[in-house]
């Protein structure tokens, strides 16, 4: 109410002292007298109030750095930014002549509010002509503060890990390598800690090895030194009884759930962040019934388009007369050999298994469809079998990469080593088994894993029973497992990404089907998951649109 009350007094000192100057009219030589920042305040406000906006950007063009600063520092940025994108033209001729006059010392403009409000409007476009009008707009915007650029990366990223932290609120494997929720599994181990503990606790009773009061005296150096042989034999077999209890692989399972625990709660935590972040730009955003990942991707969606109309980042010359890109590490160089020394071996490895995952898509998936549209009973249910051959391939990366960890949790256990990521014994020995592991990737025994990929299936769509004498599909589970072997124990290992959601299409990690809607960027379904190694994309996700 009190901010109506000053704007509609403002109004009206600005409307009585435009009548004062049109009674004056114009000077003899067609341009106004503004030669205080009050006159062109009061001028901006009335041609911005008409919708002039290029009127009022031929004003703020001739004016020089000491009224421009006293201006800016008093023009009321918030209705100007309510009234794009028809004030971008203004707007851009602010931050062009800030440019030109480069008054010192720097005015305080708020950049980042004009970037948000352009995010904001670029994350839902109606307007087709939305880029056109504000490309100027963000290219003197990051010539003014080159820092946006950064700032504005920082931001899509972290909606980018935001949605995806929401995808891994899914299932995990117990120690048989069964799906079940994180808090059923939680619960499981903890009944068995618990089972455990009694057990112990009773044994400790039994062997009477717990008093009341102890004498100390029974512990001294001279008294340890004392015992004889039968004492030192039946400790032994009282502390290997109480220790078989205790040390079971089985008991060892909490801390990695625990971790998982965490790192859910840590990831919701960025979510509710980002999302508390679009709801300070967007305060009409309907929170409570929009799904907080379309929200973010279309935010994340319009932080790209924002960084694309940018345009290219300058350019400089590095000590070695290569360019670099300014605010790159390193140069900024997208080269695949950018993190080290890749021989011929290696890069001819690395093309082999995109080679083999491409045709798996290709050849397998293909031929196993056509097998499943043969089936009478799954005629009529299109989408249902590619989302059995999408599922297979997933089920079977996930139950791989567990396999890997358990193999090497199990050996560590065995051997007793301390489960310290510091400590050399242990990193020697965890690199050795991995090393063997990818050393017999190709006789590794996966029965296991096969039987659970195909049961998991048969179980979810257990009304299918056709599903159960389908060789084709059996093959293809086969062909899934043994892949997705190869691949999890490559010394850099690859992985399938995880996000999932139905959002805007994405060209860096996103392929359209060939028989996908190509007017459209929005997602329907996922065929195939898009393969990663190292945070690069190795082959792209096919989608339909």
């Amino acid at each position: 109410m009190l901010r109506q009350i000053l704007l509609k007094n403002h109004q009206e000192s600005l409307t009585m002292a435009d009548s004062r100057e049109r009674i004056r009219g114009p000077s003899r030589d067609g341009r106004e007298f503004l030669t205080s920042p009050r006159q062109v305040l009061r001028r901006l406000m009335l041609l911005s109030e008409g919708r002039q906006y290029r009127e009022a950007a031929g004003v703020v063009g001739r004016l020089g750095p000491s009224v421009l600063r006293s201006v800016i520092a008093e023009l009321p940025i918030d209705l100007l930014l309510e009234h794009l994108p028809h004030s971008a033209y203004l707007l851009e001729s602010f931050f062009s002549r800030l440019i030109t006059v480069n008054p010192s010392p720097k005015p305080d403009v708020p950049t980042e509010a004009v970037l948000w409000q352009l995010i904001k409007l670029f994350s839902n476009p109606h307007d087709p002509g939305l880029k056109q009008r504000c490309s100027k707009l963000l290219q003197s915007l990051v010539q003014y503060e080159p820092n946006l650029r950064h700032t504005i990366r920082e931001t899509r990223k972290s909606f980018n890990d935001a949605v995806q932290g929401l995808g891994v609120h899914g299932l995990t494997t117990d120690p048989s390598g069964q799906l079940i929720s994180l808090h059923m599994a939680l619960k499981t181990e903890l009944q068995r800690h618990v089972d455990t503990y009694k057990v112990a606790l009773h044994k400790l009773e039994e062997l009477s090895l717990v008093t009341i009061n102890q004498d100390p005296a029974h512990s001294s150096h001279q008294r340890l030194l004392a015992i004889n042989y039968g004492d030192i034999q039946q400790r032994l077999i009282d502390n290997k009884t109480i220790l078989t209890v205790l040390d079971k692989p089985a008991l060892k399972q909490l801390t990695s759930l625990i971790e998982n625990l965490s790192q859910r709660v840590e990831n919701d935590k960025e979510v509710l962040k980002a999302v508390g972040q679009v709801k300070r730009v967007d305060l009409q955003a309907n929170l409570e019934k929009r799904p907080a990942a379309g929200l973010l991707m279309n935010f994340a969606r319009g932080c790209e388009v924002v960084l694309q109309m940018m345009g290219p980042e300058n350019i400089s010359v590095g000590p070695n007369n290569n360019p670099s890109i300014i605010g790159s590490p390193k140069g900024g160089s997208n080269s695949s050999c950018s993190d080290g020394y890749h021989s011929d071996d290696s890069a001819n490895e690395e093309i082999s298994m995109v080679s083999q995952y491409r045709l798996l898509y290709l050849e397998n998936r293909t031929d196993t469809l056509e097998a499943l549209d043969s089936l009478p009973q799954l005629k009529h249910v299109h989408n249902l079998k590619a989302k059995i051959l999408f599922s297979i391939i997933v089920l079977s990366f996930r139950l791989c990469h567990g396999m890997r960890e358990r193999k090497v949790m199990e050996v560590l256990r065995t051997l007793n080593c301390p489960l310290d990521s510091t400590n050399e014994i242990t990193l020697a020995l965890d690199r050795s088994i991995r090393q063997h592991l990818h050393d017999t990737i190709d006789t590794f025994p996966l029965g296991e894993i096969e039987r659970s990929v195909f049961n998991q299936v048969l179980s979810t769509l257990h009304e299918y029973s056709c599903l159960e004498s389908c060789p084709p599909l059996t093959h293809y589970v086969s062909a899934c497992v043994r892949l997705a072997w190869k691949m999890v124990n490559q010394k850099v290992p690859y992985y399938l990404d995880n996000d999932f959601n139905l959002g805007f299409l994405r060209l860096e990690k996103h392929d359209r089907h060939a028989q996908a809607d190509r007017r459209s960027d929005l997602i329907k379904a996922f065929l195939w998951p898009a393969l990663m190694q190292n945070n690069h994309c190795m082959f792209k996700a096919i989608v339909v649109t």
